[in-house]
């Protein structure tokens, strides 16, 4: 049972309170939106923030999302995906409350995340409470990949955490807070509404997809292995309707799969290598696990024609810190670069355990 779920116990934190929340495509209490939830029980909703890929859910990756009216309600909708990331003083002045409902995938570079963050920096330094709703993660069943180098701090990768981190967005909340990672050390006024009968190995079917590109739950299995590529010269199947299921390139001829990423309505405007055929790997059937596979990055690095052109500049921005670039040139093993992550990983798993919500 979800946060959002938990009606009764949101009332009485925000009844006759004027209240925005952040929310998309994601936030339904059933089969109806949270924001249609709360109107019915008569609650003032002074404005609808918005994270990437729009109220919606709709806009592509990367894509500027600008400010709005939603037709259904008439709720004005504020984009805090874009130039303003973080709400102002004048967004936050007629709100008593802002709440948080979006399911987010578990990965470090996901940016639901970095938008919590900064909703919970506006409350922090304008005294507004956060109430967020707890949803489950469906990559929370493992925690992996290196610890984010603070040097590469990006709206990809804001907190010290590992690239699977292994928490709700409850959770993170709670460690975003209580290790003073919001700015200047500020504390804001939480509350997680905690979900009943999860556990932290519970699998768990997303009952809508949390982006345009993460269609089904195989695809938001590999998403933790497969976005590296994104810093890359390869394709990972955006423009096609099976996105995060298949990896190439036009420059690899001699691989067994082909594909031609095409614009997609609602799916992808513009994608890399749109109407060229590519060629590699078809994963629809790939296992997944209880780790990032770095196989397929190790594989494509080693077949590419032209290496020095394999990584583009976004690469270590993605991966959160220099060395993984390096050891793949070098030709390390997958064993080899795990090892390089161990010992943060394991001061990550010690601190994640005082923020646990769940088992």
């Amino acid at each position: 049972m979800t946060g959002a779920e938990q009606i009764d116990v949101l009332l009485p934190l925000i009844k006759g309170k004027n209240i925005a929340l952040m929310v998309n495509q994601t936030s339904v209490v059933g089969s109806v939106h949270l924001v249609d939830t709360l109107l019915r029980a008569g609650l003032s909703i002074k404005k609808i923030f918005s994270a990437e890929h729009g109220f919606r859910g709709t806009a592509d990756a990367g894509e500027t999302v600008g400010n709005s009216v939603d037709k259904a309600t008439g709720i004005p909708i504020v984009s805090l995906y874009g130039k303003n990331k973080k709400p102002t003083p004048e967004e936050l002045k007629e709100v008593d409350v802002v709440i948080f409902d979006i399911q987010d995938v578990g990965t470090r570079f996901f940016t639901y995340i970095s938008s919590m963050h900064y909703l919970m920096e506006g409350c922090a330094e304008n005294g507004k409470k956060i109430i967020i709703l707890d949803r489950p993660n469906p990559n929370g069943h493992y925690i992996d990949g290196p610890v984010l180098d603070r040097s590469l701090k990006s709206f990809v990768g804001m907190h010290p955490i590992p690239v699977v981190h292994g928490l709700t967005v409850g959770e993170l909340a709670q460690m975003i807070n209580g290790e003073g990672w919001l700015a200047n050390g500020k504390k804001c006024d939480l509350t997680v509404v905690i979900m009943k009968n999860y556990h932290h190995q519970k699998k768990y079917s997303l009952p809508i997809k949390p982006s345009p590109n993460l269609p089904n739950d195989h695809a938001i299995a590999l998403y933790p292995s497969l976005c590296f590529f994104e810093g890359t010269v390869l394709s990972v199947g955006r423009g096609t309707k099976a996105p995060f299921e298949m990896v190439g390139s036009p420059n690899l001829k001699n691989q067994p799969f082909q594909f031609k990423p095409e614009n997609i309505e609602g799916m992808a405007k513009n994608p890399m290598y749109k109407d060229q055929i590519c060629y590699g790997i078809d994963l629809h059937n790939a296992q997944t696990g209880n780790q990032i596979e770095l196989k397929y990055l190790l594989q494509f690095y080693r077949e590419y024609p032209e290496k020095e052109k394999f990584f583009n500049t976004y690469f270590n921005t993605l991966a959160g810190n220099r060395m993984l670039q390096e050891q793949i040139k070098q030709g390390l093993s997958e064993d080899d670069i795990r090892k390089s992550w161990q010992k943060e990983l394991n001061a990550y798993k010690k601190l994640r355990k005082k923020y646990l919500l769940y088992p």
